[in-house]
This record gives structure tokens, sequence and C-alpha cells, in this order.
């Protein structure tokens, strides 16, 4: 299959783009309005843009509605956000802050998490999770022509739980129990290895990837009321 990307529309490149390019980290991004609302999502277009200073960077579409994220219009208007790192334990609470609440909701009291203060920021983090960057914004690059904007921010605190942080700066990354996205789904990342592997190894990895769930091996959210073309949260499944 040779598929030309000038022929399709921006849902269907989207598509590909989500199915392909997995698993993806979340920076699940906590930021505060200028009235002072929390904001909480989870953002899957995440990555490090840099190292002196460390960024990164985040990719953010508007809503289903058209309208800009409550998460970039407070980015744009104060400067500031925390990425939160999302464990197995949060995955849950992460997947319902997906949900697209009205601007006056605090997200974090709609689902039920603790707000952590920060040091340098005003924006809150998420009290549970392992690791959070404290950003300040570095600058707004418009991609495309539908309302997606690219947010490089700069890190200038970082909070790692204390178990986590190893000798020479390093960070227990097997300790982790990392969520990452796929298309419409999660994986957990609980695997690590150096290659080469053993010919064993390689010939017993065939087949669908294993569900942590109760759904059939075949199963898709996409098939289902609890979502909507834009990935966000429509009802509790």
């Amino acid at each position: 299959m040779i598929i030309d990307t000038s022929e399709l529309d921006a849902t269907a490149a989207y598509k590909l783009l989500i199915g392909s390019i997995v698993p993806r980290a979340i920076g699940w991004v906590s930021t505060l309005s200028v009235d002072g609302v929390a904001n909480l999502a989870p953002i899957s277009f995440f990555t490090a843009v840099g190292r002196k200073p460390p960024m990164v960077s985040l990719t953010m579409q508007p809503r289903s509605t058209g309208e800009l994220k409550d998460t970039f219009t407070n980015i744009r208007d104060t400067g500031e956000f925390v990425t939160n790192l999302v464990s197995l334990p949060q995955a849950h609470l992460m997947h319902r802050t997906a949900q697209e609440f009205p601007s006056d909701v605090d997200e974090f009291d709609a689902v039920g998490l603790e707000k952590a203060p920060s040091e340098v920021v005003a924006a809150p983090r998420v009290r549970d999770a392992p690791i959070h960057f404290e950003c300040r914004l570095e600058r707004i690059i418009p991609v495309g022509d539908l309302d997606d904007h690219v947010v490089w921010g700069i890190v200038e605190r970082v909070h790692l739980r204390d178990d986590l942080y190893l000798d020479r700066g390093r960070v227990d990354t097997a300790a982790l129990a990392p969520v990452g996205r796929l298309a419409a789904e999660y994986t957990l990342v609980e695997n690590v290895f150096t290659t080469p592997l053993d010919e064993g190894v390689l010939d017993a990895r065939g087949g669908r990837m294993r569900r942590l769930d109760e759904y059939d091996p075949e199963f898709s959210p996409i098939d289902t009321d609890a979502w909507s073309p834009s990935g966000s949260v429509r009802t509790e499944r």
C-alpha cells in the first residue's frame, strides 16, 4: 500500500500519523488560566527538542468544535505549563481529562486529582505523577492551515520521585511503568531489552499485542460510543 498524502484530508492524515508513530509519550499538561482555573489535558504530540536549555515540544490541534484548546490558550496567555508523566496508576484519570470540559471547570476537581504546588510557575502539578517538568513558554509556531500550533517550553524545574533518581543524574526508567499512546488506545511500557535478541525470543513474538483489559484482541474503542473523531472522551465506558 502506497498512499499519496496530497490526496488525504486532515482526518485521514491524522489517523495515519497516530497509527504509525507509536508508542508516543504523553505530556499530561497542567496549566492555569488567567482567571485562575486549573486545566489538565493529555497531549501525545509531545517530545524533547533541546538540551541547553532543556526544552520540550507540544503540538496541539483545536477542540472538536474548532475552538482553540484551553491548554493552548492558557499557555499562550500565561507563558507557563507543567508536563506530568503518566504511569499506570494514573492512566484512567489521565484518560478522563481528555474530555472537553467547559473552560470554567477545574479539571483536577472534576476527575478527583490532587494538586501539588510548583516551584517557579503558577500551574499546579499532578501530585501522584512520578516526574514533572515546570516549563516557561519559549515560542509558539503555527502549523498548517487548521489552527494547529507547536509550543516549545523551557524546562526550568524537574521533579522526580526520590527512588527514580540514580547516580550521575540518571533516571531509573525501568521503575516508571510509563503509559504511552497508540492510535485510539494506550500501551504500558513494561519490557526492556538490548540488541541483538536471541532468535528464540524473536520467533516467539508473533501475533497481536497482549491486552491488559478484558476486551477481545480485535476490539477497538473507535467502534464504541466513548470515542469521538477528535480522540477525546465522550462518555465513561
